[in-house]
């Protein structure tokens, strides 16, 4: 339905759903902590920013902001034929099934919160500014505010 629609806005809120659905998986797969930032990051962060974008961006009619998305047809033709080919590669490739040893480290939401403010604080804290000045930036190009030398 992302693709498909022919609303942007709903293309955008059927962005956010799809990260929902992963945070799911997430869950089923007993990744409480992944399903969380999952939540938080893409659900709550950056399809509300997508959100944002779109309604600071947008002229004209939001029903007919997305014309060109007639032709999906060679986009699930050429999809179709991807997943073919991987399968091809992975299945004649017997170096490809080899299963992932079990994780055997800590990897609970405190040991990683642990590490995200002692160890990886510097580099934590520059995605945060550096995210922050992507969005300013954002808002600044779409609003087109004039800067004076």
């Amino acid at each position: 339905m992302v693709v498909t629609s022919k609303n942007i806005m709903h293309s955008a809120l059927y962005l956010a759903l799809s990260f929902a659905g992963v945070a799911v998986l997430y869950v089923l797969m007993n990744a409480d902590y992944l399903a969380a930032v999952q939540l938080l990051i893409y659900t709550g962060g950056i399809a509300i920013m997508v959100v944002f974008a779109i309604m600071l961006t947008l002229r004209g009619e939001v029903c007919d902001s997305n014309p060109e998305n007639g032709v999906w047809g060679w986009g699930a033709i050429i999809a179709a034929l991807m997943f073919v080919m991987i399968a091809l590669v992975i299945f004649t490739n017997a170096d490809w099934r080899v299963l992932a040893a079990p994780w055997t480290s800590g990897g609970s939401a405190e040991a990683i919160s642990l590490l995200l403010l002692s160890k990886f604080m510097i580099p934590f804290e520059a995605a945060a500014i550096l995210l922050t000045m992507a969005l300013v930036g954002a808002v600044v190009l779409a609003k087109g505010v004039k800067v004076s030398k």
